[in-house]
């Protein structure tokens, strides 16, 4: 075969090459695929499905992967699409466009674990696949292959996929979220995790209501997987022993392991999960939860602090069964796990518990100060709707009142408490508010405006014991009640400002005068502390002429004695002397004579007292012894005349008694002269 010949053979295997083989051969890039189309076919299409299994004209099944691949392009169309990419944070939903109807009633699609991410339509056609919303989502970071006829794949930033739907089809616009009546915000991951606001962290919990699932059971509210018949059975384990810890460990914990937190919907409904509020709520991390299919509500977990209990309310659960006993007729009390007040509240802790199901009421077990004036209490703020009371006086005289009442319940009390009132600003509201106001009112409006003021303390013990007596019944204890302020009327204000100012006046002349009495005492006391050294002078003076005339008295006394004594034995001795110159006397006159013996006498006296007898100049008269006693007797004087008169003549004495007497004055002991006490 000559060139010639060989020319329009080549020529026609370039115009095959280049108009056939050329335009048949497909770049599919490597994050790509390609979604063939065939043009025409001898078979047609059997089902309601727009994808071809068995080489029927329209969407093929079979997908081209990335690379070289050759679909003749007289048969067949190759457009390319992008692989589903979920960004991170982010979810995808899946929406087939392929499969059997769903069933009656049902929102979403049944699931297999074969289906896996959706990128086998075959399998998912095969395996029995339902058309609409798939129950599982594509998590964060999936990068799949998927059929972009058989699946929409929706996420925040991008809609996946060629729309067939007649109600996309028609739309002009380009799909987003909204075009299926989502919102980006639903397309994210489900994240709980603490609340930060104002330096303050606050814990969260996911309330969680589902979209799909048989109806509740009729009364519920929310559905609980199993319903409570756990809490029956257990409550049968304990009825003898009574202790409600496991119950309401019990009620507090959740099933969500069952169903993966709700992600696996699919298990979910297996399990008898019902549609609507749910009893279970999600804790801190992050889900990936269809749209369609659940939604979450944040909400604050129950954080009860010290010094208070939370007193729960249930409105799930089993029938009410009263545990308060006969004793109590304020409602009825349950054990938890049934509807109504539980009988043990809540004590120092924190609670992942549903308050959609449950409303617990916190209820302070410290003392609570609750404050009828301008003021509110900053740590519970129950006091804020209360006001100063009013109250008229007997007179008519509007008084305003700064009272604070103390008040405490004990936690074991506190469900009673508040199954009789309902709330803690009930208690205050509708009973303290009463209970005080309408005491002071009545106490004022029966007494003078004056003599409340005066008895302000004893109204004060009367309203504690009113208002103690009050809150008894309702097993609340009274701690204090106190009277803080009197705003008085202007008028009683003045009238008592006068009689202040003349009581003041009054008391202010009296502590005048106290101080002029005062200072005349100062004075005497000045003058007495002048007079002081002179007075010590004299006191001392005065015990030293006490201890002299002492001393004297004692002297005195020594002397006396000492005299007694002398004079007594000097008696004697004169006696005796005398009796004994009486004998001499009466023996010198019968010797001598009464003359002679006489003037013995005279000179012996003049003698013993130095006086002389013979004067210098002696002038005599006669020689006679009569002259001479005459002269002797002149110059004596009274005294040694008195001593040397004659002595009579004394009566006989027996020679026996002198001796007798003389021998007792030898007997006589000396007197010794008592020692005198020394002068102070």
């Amino acid at each position: 075969m000559n060139l010639n010949e060989l020319n329009p053979l080549l020529t026609f295997a370039v115009l095959v090459f280049v108009l056939i083989i050329l335009p048949s051969i497909r770049i599919i890039g490597p994050t790509e695929v390609g979604l063939v189309i065939k043009k025409f076919s001898f078979k047609k299409l059997r089902s309601d499905n727009p994808i071809a299994f068995n080489g029927e004209p329209g969407y093929q099944a079979e997908l081209l992967m990335p690379g070289w691949r050759f679909k003749l392009w007289i048969i067949y169309e190759v457009h390319k699409y992008p692989w589903v990419q979920v960004p991170a944070g982010e979810i995808g939903v899946v929406i087939a466009q392929v499969g059997n109807p769903i069933s009656t009633g049902a929102k979403s699609a049944a699931y297999k674990k074969e289906f896996g991410n959706f990128t086998n339509i075959d399998t998912f056609i095969r395996g029995g696949g339902q058309k609409g919303v798939q129950r599982p989502v594509l998590s964060p970071g999936t990068i799949a292959p998927i059929h972009p006829v058989g699946f929409l794949v929706i996420t925040k930033q991008k809609i996946y996929g060629l729309p067939i739907m007649t109600e996309f089809v028609t739309r002009k616009e380009k799909l987003s979220p909204a075009s299926f009546g989502l919102t980006p915000k639903q397309l994210e991951v489900v994240v709980i995790e603490p609340s930060f606001a104002e330096g303050h962290s606050q814990d969260r919990i996911g309330i969680v209501t589902t979209l799909e699932g048989d109806p509740l059971p009729s009364g519920d509210i929310a559905g609980r997987l199993g319903g409570f018949e756990d809490i029956s059975k257990l409550e049968e384990e304990i009825r003898d022993t009574k202790d409600n810890s496991g119950l309401m460990e019990c009620i507090l914990g959740s099933k969500n392991h069952l169903h993966n937190n709700y992600q696996d919907f699919q298990a979910f409904l297996n399990n008898g999960g019902k549609i609507g509020l749910q009893h279970d709520p999600l804790l801190y991390g992050a889900y990936t939860l269809n749209p369609f299919l659940v939604s979450v509500e944040l909400s604050d977990m129950l954080v009860i602090e010290q010094g208070e209990v939370a007193v729960v309310k249930a409105y799930v659960g089993l029938p009410t069964k009263d545990q308060s006993g006969v004793e109590f007729k304020f409602g009825s009390l349950v054990n938890p796990g049934h509807k109504g007040i539980w009988i043990e509240p809540l004590r120092t802790g924190k609670y992942p518990i549903n308050p959609r199901c449950y409303h617990p009421v916190i209820v302070p077990t410290s003392i609570l100060t609750l404050n009828w004036a301008t003021a509110v209490s900053q740590a519970h703020q129950l006091d804020k709707n209360l006001s100063q009371i009013e109250a008229k006086s007997k007179e008519g005289f509007v008084f305003k009142i700064d009272l604070q009442v103390q008040i405490h319940i004990p936690d074991t009390e506190a469900p009673k408490v508040i199954s009789i009132v309902g709330t803690m600003s009930n208690l205050v509201s509708e009973v303290l508010q009463a209970a005080v106001g309408n005491h002071f009112r009545d106490k004022l409006q029966s007494m003078p405006a004056i003599q409340f003021i005066e008895k302000r303390q004893e109204v004060q013990i009367g309203a504690f014991e009113h208002i103690r007596g009050k809150l008894t019944d309702y097993k609340v204890e009274t701690k204090g009640v106190y009277i803080q302020d009197v705003i008085l009327p202007k008028e009683l204000v003045q009238v008592l400002t006068d009689r202040e100012l003349a009581n003041q006046t009054i008391a202010t002349l009296q502590k005048q005068t106290e101080a002029e009495r005062t200072r005349i005492e100062m004075e005497k006391s000045k003058g007495m502390a002048n007079m002081q050294s002179s007075l010590s002078k004299s006191k001392v003076e005065v015990e030293i002429a006490q201890n002299q005339a002492e001393a004297k008295e004692l002297q005195g006394k020594g002397e006396a004695s000492y005299l007694s004594q002398v004079g007594t034995a000097k008696a004697v001795e004169v006696k005796c002397v005398g009796e004994a110159n009486a004998i001499a006397y009466e023996r010198q006159v019968n010797a001598l004579g009464q003359g002679p013996t006489a003037a013995l006498n005279m000179v012996k006296a003049l003698a013993e007292r130095n006086i002389k007898l013979v004067p210098d100049t002696l002038i005599t008269g006669g020689g006679d012894l009569g002259s001479l006693i005459s002269v002797i007797t002149g110059l004596l004087s009274k005294d040694v005349a008195a001593k040397a008169v004659m002595v009579e003549k004394p009566a006989a004495v027996e020679p026996v008694v002198v001796e007798e007497k003389v021998e007792k004055i030898e007997k006589v002991e000396p007197v010794v002269k008592p020692e005198l006490p020394k002068k102070k």
